[in-house]
């Protein structure tokens, strides 16, 4: 039976997903009941209305429903603001920093009051396979999860299954993501200048 976590180019859960080896990827993984259920399902009809347009119009349509998603986890109204707290914050930057080299090669990456951006492109393993994006998810947020439950004193779960993932296809469109990333905490009023956030990094200069 094949492994459920491994590299596969088209898997489905409640979004689409596809993977292609060697492909750079924006992702973006949110705390679990981070969004109202009105929300989530005018995000799901918009989003199945996208999917019937022509293919000329669903790029822009899909930023169009991004940016309305990232907007709705960026007024941070609703559930738990866990990533408020500094020791959990710091846990999540430096998981996803230790992968660096060893799944993925790290590009930037942002850490928000309840969701975390993250651009990356998987690495090759020792057998000629890429890693999957469940499998990097799956040990990143299970391991996050984990700990960040001991420092909150909590049990249950911490994120949302579902993730939200994007293949970038050429150094613009790559250019653009990286920025929006860094940007999104003064987008989301949480500062002045991108550079007093603490939890981001990028790995070229802007």
């Amino acid at each position: 039976m094949k492994n459920k976590l491994a590299f596969r180019e088209y898997y489905k859960r409640r979004l689409p997903h596809i993977q292609i080896a060697g492909a750079t990827y924006f992702i973006t993984f949110r705390l679990a009941n981070s969004l109202p259920v009105e929300a989530l399902h005018e995000l799901a009809e918009e989003r199945q209305a996208i999917n019937k347009l022509p293919e000329n119009q669903k790029e822009s349509a899909h930023r169009a429903w991004f940016a309305k998603y990232d907007d709705y986890l960026d007024k941070a109204l609703h559930g738990n603001l866990y990533l408020k707290n500094e020791q959990v914050t710091d846990l999540i930057s430096e998981s996803i920093l230790y992968r660096d080299g060893k799944a993925y090669d790290l590009i930037t990456f942002c850490v928000m009051l309840n969701h975390v951006h993250l651009v990356c492109t998987p690495l090759e393993k020792l057998d000629g396979t890429y890693y999957g994006l469940t499998e990097i998810l799956h040990s990143l947020k299970r391991h996050t999860a984990r700990e960040a439950n001991k420092i909150l004193q909590r049990n249950g779960a911490f994120w949302q299954d579902e993730s939200y993932d994007h293949v970038i296809r050429d150094e613009t469109e790559l250019e653009r993501i990286v920025k929006y990333v860094l940007y999104n905490p003064v987008k989301a009023k949480l500062v002045k200048e991108q550079t007093d956030w603490k939890w981001s990094y990028c790995k070229f200069e802007i």
